[in-house]
């Protein structure tokens, strides 16, 4: 599984067990995170121990989540559910207890604050943040902390780390962390992690940038990936009465849909029957109805809010084409569940995406904020069927060799056992 991207990681012994993990994410469990409980998932069937933590609650109620999320929710550790008692005990247990690690905390506090008030509190918060995950992880007998994302939980972790003296490690995806990565700490959090697992090796390459050559061996290219039996591949439509563009991820700003909108406005002004459905939810929300309500054909857009896994590939399943137009991305996983149900994608040269697609082999790749070509891209996908059939096979045999969910998830298990300490 290793290719000319990534450093190898050699098989354990065949003796060794798998690890117990902590798991830390920042917001758990959550639609746009679906990616993490799966890996959990798969990491189990593997015979690992994981326990999930949260910084802060479910992104949804219970009663609105899957059998599954539902189940995570009520096994995962909230810190900001666990409240004020909480927090107050793991500071006097810390204090009491392991007095040279409170301390190392309270002088990590002040090193990354400053005198700057707004960032002390902030940082107080991380500490004590910190503090009830070790704490938690204590009763729970767990030696090594993974997080998702090199932001909020990556921060906690490194507290927790420097308090507890407990393992740590990070999955670094972008591009948000990038943007500020001296305020995001990234070449601390480097420096101090046992390990990093990029998603991509445009991640990797953030990451060796803000961080001494040392540290460069233990950031490893580690792709996530989807389940390609469960997102098989749906009908083709030769020639449908409407072509159906779908487009799957937060309405925010990064994900560009206005221009999307702006996209199937030309095309429906040029007399084709074209239907774009947005998927998700977020702040832009409202613009883009206000958006859309202006068009001539305002029917030309759906809404269709956000939607649970249960749901999702029924939208997909009815998509001639799939779009996302972003001028920021890690490496879109909802990219690879269109690609594994052999829908054409169209998306944007940006980051790790061109890791992922071949232009013109596996999709089409079309230059950020660039509406001409986004309108071209997606009016050569309607007029050619045979074009659409290509791309739609190609990028399925591409998810299913490279971004496979079991055989990317088996590769970070070789990389748990062979690099956390028993």
């Amino acid at each position: 599984m290793n290719d000319d991207r990534t450093p190898p990681v050699h098989a354990p012994d065949e003796g060794l067990a798998p690890r117990s993990i902590a798991y830390l994410i920042s917001t758990y469990p959550a639609l746009s995170m679906i990616f993490v409980l799966r890996e959990i998932v798969e990491l189990r069937k593997l015979g690992f121990h994981i326990e999930t933590a949260s910084i802060n609650r479910p992104d949804r109620p219970l009663k609105k989540m899957t059998e599954q999320e539902a189940a995570e929710a009520e096994n995962t550790y909230c810190v900001k559910r666990a409240g004020a008692s909480a927090a107050l005990a793991a500071h006097l247990r810390t204090l009491f207890g392991q007095p040279a690690g409170y301390l190392r905390g309270v002088l990590l506090v002040h090193r990354l604050s400053g005198l700057d008030l707004k960032r002390l509190f902030f940082h107080a918060m991380y500490f004590t943040e910190a503090l009830m995950i070790g704490q938690w992880m204590r009763q729970k007998s767990l030696r090594h902390l993974h997080t998702h994302l090199a932001q909020q939980a990556a921060t906690v972790g490194l507290y927790t780390k420097t308090i507890f003296r407990v393992g740590f490690s990070m999955t670094v995806h972008g591009p948000d962390e990038f943007y500020d990565a001296r305020k995001q700490l990234l070449g601390r959090k480097a420096a101090a992690a046992d390990f990093l697992c990029c998603i991509t090796s445009f991640a990797r390459s953030q990451m060796m940038k803000q961080s001494a050559f040392r540290h460069w061996h233990k950031m490893l290219v580690v792709p996530l990936g989807v389940d390609t039996e469960l997102f098989a591949p749906r009908p083709f439509r030769a020639a449908p009465e409407f072509f159906e563009i779908l487009c799957v991820g937060r309405l925010v700003a990064a994900k560009a849909q206005h221009m999307l909108i702006d996209a199937v406005d030309r095309l429906a002004a040029e007399g084709r029957n074209v239907r774009l459905r947005l998927v998700g939810a977020g702040p832009d929300e409202g613009s883009l109805k206000v958006q859309a309500a202006r068009l001539d054909h305002p029917n030309t857009v759906i809404f269709e809010g956000p939607v649970n896994q249960d749901r999702i590939r029924e939208i997909y399943a009815q998509a001639d084409a799939f779009s996302l137009p972003s001028f920021a991305e890690g490496l879109p996983v909802v990219l690879m569940e269109a690609m594994a149900m052999e829908i054409p994608c169209i998306t944007t040269y940006i980051a790790g995406i061109p890791e992922m697609i071949r232009d013109g082999v596996d999709g089409l790749l079309v230059p950020a904020s660039d509406l001409e070509a986004l309108v071209a891209a997606l009016a050569r996908l309607m007029d050619d069927e045979k074009l659409r059939k290509k791309l739609g096979k190609n990028g399925r045999k591409r998810i299913v060799e490279r971004y496979n969910l079991t055989r990317n998830v088996e590769r970070l298990a070789r990389i748990f056992n062979q690099l956390i300490n028993a």
